[in-house]
């Protein structure tokens, strides 16, 4: 049996649309003008974070509701010795599987942070979780180059499914592993976090090119595909640049495209992938109020998401269920299967699905209109879309399909999104690591100031 991972999925669906995003004729998209006819400003502007906003008591509540629950997912579905998160769960628990993800153990890390810092776990058991995960990590895993492969057994740390030595799964990886060093403060962790990230040959991914491969197998070598074009890519090129030991060099971050996406008006940096390419790299790194030479790419999340939801939408005379209530396609389980879809352009086999991840991945980009969606999956639909773990992977209102499962990252990002935009303390702690901080440097990236402090600067002149 094969696993595939969701960027050999969306390769297996992206095709021909992949190439000349601008120019794809869309319902409501006009390539290289505004809606309303206009040549269409820079795209991806500096904007007054929304994040800043103050949540209501109701709100607040099922934010904490999601992570209580994201939590005992992390708890429960990891080996106690490895520390290993499952790939997935059954939404009740008493799931009898045993392949995790290291992608979810990124994840799972990071939740045991926000979990301690929370109270939603005893401090001391938390650490002692963080300590036996990277003691195995760092002593006992298998890694070639520092990198690791994308599935194994939660046990042993076994391969499993001939899977891929994977450069975007590692990465998760790694940010859940320097999460943890900043935030525990306690010299095992710092030591075994470091040893585990700094050991990492990012130039050997580069395979004698300028952008990294996707992955690496010892039956075959490097993957063909490489990470050159705008996605959840930019946490993997910051955390090489910002290694002290084998650092990746300056121009891999110049080295990747950034294609120029216009739908409905809304002109960002995007690619034909689902919403999840504009969520991951924010999830750790702290993107607000800065920008490289190219654009800011937290502004860009919000126009992505705002694209996202517009898609959704215009969707709703073929899916009656989709509204500004109900909303959000992205990788996930489907009655099919595991599918890479969403938009916008339309990708896979929309079928009027509801996947909760893609508007709580959004959380700080877009709060009030995620959180509407959050509050209606919650209230309206609870007995179908909440179980033990939260919201299911995915549900179809229509044909009244519900996903057993869970998916550890997507329980992830849903989880630290509702963090970030509660309290920044993902960001926070994050940002206190010296790589992070040296990555997005050696990048290029800036403080900038949003337009309206700009415009209020240039008036006082």
């Amino acid at each position: 049996m094969k696993k595939l991972s969701r960027r050999e999925l969306l390769a297996s669906v992206a095709g021909a649309t992949a190439a000349g995003i601008a120019s794809i004729g869309l319902p409501g998209t006009k390539s290289g003008a505004s809606q309303n006819g206009k040549p269409p400003s820079k795209f991806a502007e500096p904007v007054a974070p929304p994040a800043a906003k103050r949540l209501s008591a109701e709100d607040d509540a099922l934010l904490d509701e999601i992570e209580r629950a994201a939590t005992l997912f992390f708890w429960e579905q990891a080996d106690p010795a490895t520390g290993l998160v499952k790939d997935r769960s059954l939404a009740e628990g008493h799931d009898s599987r045993d392949v995790a993800s290291i992608a979810s153990t990124g994840f799972g890390l990071t939740a045991l942070c926000i979990a301690a810092h929370r109270g939603y776990l005893d401090a001391a058991k938390a650490r002692e979780r963080v300590r036996a995960t990277l003691r195995f990590l760092a002593g006992k895993m298998t890694e070639h180059h520092g990198f690791y492969f994308h599935f194994v057994n939660m046990r042993t740390g076994e391969r499993v499914w001939n899977c891929e030595l994977s450069t975007i799964d590692t990465s998760l990886l790694f940010c859940g592993v320097l999460t943890a060093r900043a935030f525990f403060d306690d010299d095992e962790i710092r030591s075994l976090a470091t040893k585990i990230y700094e050991r990492a040959d990012w130039p050997w991914f580069l395979d004698s090119g300028k952008m990294l491969s996707m992955g690496w197998k010892p039956e075959d070598g490097f993957l063909d595909s490489t990470w050159d074009s705008y996605s959840e890519l930019m946490m993997i090129y910051l955390l090489g640049l910002g290694s002290p030991t084998h650092p990746l060099p300056p121009e891999s971050w110049d080295a990747w495209k950034r294609p120029e996406f216009n739908y409905f008006g809304f002109k960002y940096i995007g690619s034909n992938a689902p919403i999840f390419v504009h969520q991951y790299s924010h999830a750790w790194f702290d993107f607000r109020l800065k920008r490289d030479r190219y654009a800011d790419y937290f502004a860009n999340s919000i126009l992505a998401t705002r694209a996202h939801k517009q898609f959704c939408l215009s969707l709703a005379p073929r899916f009656s269920d989709y509204s500004d209530q109900l909303w959000g396609i992205s990788a996930s389980d489907s009655e099919g299967g595991y599918v890479a879809w969403g938009g916008p352009p339309a990708m896979g086999p929309i079928d009027g699905s509801v996947v909760p991840c893609a508007a709580a991945g959004s959380l700080p980009f877009l709060p009030d209109d995620t959180l509407r969606v959050l509050q209606n999956l919650r209230h309206k639909f609870e007995k179908r879309a909440w179980k033990r773990y939260g919201f299911v992977d995915s549900f179809n209102p229509l044909s009244h399909w519900t996903d057993p499962d869970v998916i550890g990252i997507d329980q992830g990002i849903s989880m630290l999104m509702a963090e970030n935009l509660r309290s920044g303390f993902v960001w926070e702690t994050f940002m206190k690591n010296d790589a992070a901080r040296r990555g997005m440097e050696r990048a290029g990236f800036k403080a900038d100031a949003p337009q309206g402090a700009k415009a209020e600067k240039k008036a006082s002149r």
